[in-house]
């Protein structure tokens, strides 16, 4: 093994710079930064490599969401493995934990659907959706009507399909995304989007006005779907302006477009609902379920099938011969036992209850940090915000990301025991649900240290 430059020979820094490809890293960085690397964790917290303990304030992936060392999802996955390590449903083959956890989520969706299907990853299951869509209006007779819109900022995931519709810069440039046809229409941050003296609701009407105007000029009859998040997760964390989805919604039902809902983050408790869409009212056609549906503990994700649309697939895959889709791990009865233990767990403890209680706090807190010099807007909504960096408040002058203030901040948070995440300049939070008052304390309390720290270095380097 060629020794990684800076670090021990044979160390664990040196083995992973040597043998790993990071995603969504500055590989060239990291030859030198080396990682994180991880060792344990108990509830909110991890400890890393060198017994540092770290409040995990972004719960892994957004997706931790019962905390880590649950023995409950330990087990689940431990009794499952020995009664059936593997299954799959390919040619009507099934297992007891797929069919109780579709049973499950059916039973706690806020709208009527017909079918469950499982995968992976937030990504496989948008990937999922663009092809259902196609699909189902093949199925109609409406082979053009394949386009699908999504939004600026956008995060949807990174298969070349999700990754299309996915709408930051990074995961298209150079990956010849997207590649299958996308219209994209305005992010909807009031803070980032709004004219000058442009009032809320008067930012609304222009946004919804303007994809008004997309979807006459495309052709309804091209566009299958929008997809959106509730809210917008690594785009920044953005919740909607008032009155967003209320005015979006009609549109797409007046065109026939389907209404695509990626509760990939939002799902499960993080918002104070259940899921997102009831946050904001949204009645969506399907959604896209993954992260927390397992707490993480192992890979899955979901699909919610309308009736509409299982029945237009019952009638293609009998004249085709099959439903020609699906993975090799779709429904993986290990991940399905953990998913269904997640879901009766937070029935349990009444996990809902406590993102409801302790939400006000945090909420609290994170708006206390929108007066700090370095912050421009603090925004959330139950137990997620993020806080967006500028180089003047007054003006909203963001810093150039060459400088990578975000990135800095991230790092100093580190030395004050504190995981968050810079989305550029936009720093995100997301603790575990089961976080606790005291708990939520401490995280901001060390994310105002790593602030405080963050201003001192910017002003030091000539940048405020």
């Amino acid at each position: 093994m060629t020794t990684a430059p800076g670090f021990a020979p044979n160390s664990q820094s040196a083995r992973d710079i040597e043998n790993v490809l990071h995603p969504m890293t500055n590989l060239s960085a990291h030859r030198k930064a080396g990682p994180l690397t991880i060792k344990e964790g108990k509830g909110v917290f991890v400890r890393d490599e060198d017994g540092r303990e770290l409040l995990e304030g972004m719960s892994g992936l957004w997706c931790v969401s019962l905390g880590y060392g649950e023995e409950e999802l330990i087990n689940a996955a431990t009794e499952q493995m020995r009664k059936l390590a593997y299954g799959h449903l390919f040619g009507g083959r099934s297992t007891d934990p797929v069919i109780d956890l579709c049973e499950k989520l059916k039973s706690i969706l806020p709208n009527s659907q017909s079918k469950i299907f499982l995968g992976n990853s937030g990504s496989d299951a948008n990937d999922t959706q663009i092809k259902m869509a196609w699909y189902y209006n093949n199925a109609l007779g409406r082979p053009k009507k394949k386009k699908i819109i999504s939004r600026m900022r956008a995060y949807h995931g990174v298969t070349i399909g999700a990754a299309s519709l996915t709408g930051l810069p990074a995961q298209h440039t150079d990956f010849d995304a997207p590649a299958i046809p996308v219209v994209r229409t305005d992010c909807p941050h009031y803070y980032r989007g709004a004219a000058e003296g442009e009032s809320e609701a008067d930012f609304v009407d222009r946004i919804v006005g303007n994809l008004a105007r997309q979807i006459e000029e495309e052709g309804p009859d091209t566009i299958a779907a929008f997809i959106a998040e509730p809210v917008m997760g690594a785009g920044g964390v953005v919740p909607p302006p008032t009155g967003y989805f209320d005015k979006v919604q009609p549109l797409l039902k007046e065109h026939d477009i389907l209404f695509i809902d990626d509760e990939v983050i939002c799902g499960f408790g993080r918002t104070g609902n259940m899921f997102g869409c009831e946050t904001y009212g949204i009645n969506p056609d399907t959604m896209s379920m993954a992260k927390a549906l397992s707490s993480a503990y192992l890979p899955i994700s979901a699909v919610s099938v309308p009736d509409e649309m299982f029945e237009a697939m019952v009638r293609q895959s009998e004249k085709i011969g099959v439903f020609g889709h699906g993975y090799t791990y779709s429904g993986h009865p290990v991940a399905a036992a953990v998913a269904l233990r997640t879901l009766e767990l937070m029935e349990e403890r009444d996990v809902l209850g406590h993102v409801r209680a302790v939400a006000p706090l945090f909420q609290s807190r994170l708006q206390a940090l929108g007066e700090h010099p370095l912050v421009g807007e603090a925004r959330g909504v139950g137990l997620v915000g993020a806080l967006e960096l500028v180089a003047d408040k007054t003006t909203k002058q963001a810093f150039d990301p060459k400088a990578a203030v975000g990135p800095k901040l991230m790092a100093l948070a580190l030395n004050h025991g504190l995981i968050c995440r810079a989305m550029v300049d936009n720093i995100g939070i997301c603790p575990p649900l089961v976080i606790t008052e005291e708990e939520i304390k401490l995280l901001f309390d060390r994310l105002e240290l790593a602030l405080n720290d963050t201003e001192k270095w910017a002003r030091s380097e000539g940048l405020l």
